[in-house]
């Protein structure tokens, strides 16, 4: 019962998100990363079965990150002011079409399918959608929030204290049990992105939106390719 109740939520939201909100496939107002920031490492975890899914992820047919212009010139002065501190960024995720949100949300409605447990090691599945860590949409998919990390310039690890993607309180960007280090590399990050315009996620230390997102009710289906 739990788990219909969910769905239908879940289902009832869609539907409520989807008669409110455009649907776009334009991606002239788009452009590439690494087009602009030529320095940035990628992971692109969607591309490939390292997520919480276990599986590559719908829409992703390329391991690329997209932004919209207007969010990829901020990120830029981001990347130039941590450069200057002696980092790189290292993407994650970023744009993220409509299709690869459906993926997650029919993952969790899948009882025959765990994923990968070590990304929710003291939740459920069905938490994941109570405790609000996906949703049926995502600010992703309209273009200018991303997810991401900082490394040495050479490449080297620089730790904060937990992964992308673990749906934990560790992910909380003031989890009071960080070291003094990990807190001080969580600071370098925030720091430097939100004096470049971008909003955090308080569950997510790796989560940036830009504040002033040039689609805030557009969500966009096209494939990272």
């Amino acid at each position: 019962m739990k788990k219909l109740l969910l769905s239908f939520v879940i289902l009832a939201s869609f539907t409520t998100a989807a008669l409110a909100d455009k649907i776009s496939t334009d991606k002239s107002d788009f452009a590439e990363i690494s087009n602009v920031i030529d320095d940035a490492a990628y992971d692109i975890r969607y591309f490939s079965p390292n997520n919480f899914t276990g599986n590559k992820i719908t829409g992703y047919k390329a391991p690329r990150a997209y932004m919209t212009k207007k969010a990829l010139a901020a990120l830029k002065i981001a990347a130039d002011d941590l450069r200057a501190q002696g980092y790189r960024l290292l993407i994650w995720d970023s744009y993220r079409p409509q299709k690869a949100v459906d993926n997650f949300v029919k993952w969790i409605n899948d009882p025959s399918d765990p994923g990968d447990k070590s990304f929710y090691p003291k939740l459920e599945k069905d938490d994941l959608i109570a405790g609000v860590y996906i949703m049926p949409k995502s600010g992703h998919t309209r273009g200018s929030t991303v997810d991401l990390t900082i490394i040495t310039k050479d490449g080297g690890f620089v730790d904060m204290g937990g992964t992308f993607d673990l749906f934990s309180e560790v992910s909380h960007p003031d989890y009071k049990k960080l070291t003094k280090k990990q807190k001080k590399n969580r600071k370098i990050l925030r720091d430097a992105m939100v004096k470049a315009g971008f909003k955090p996620l308080d569950s997510e230390w790796w989560h940036f939106t830009l504040k002033d997102e040039p689609y805030t009710d557009t969500y966009f289906n096209f494939d990272v390719e």
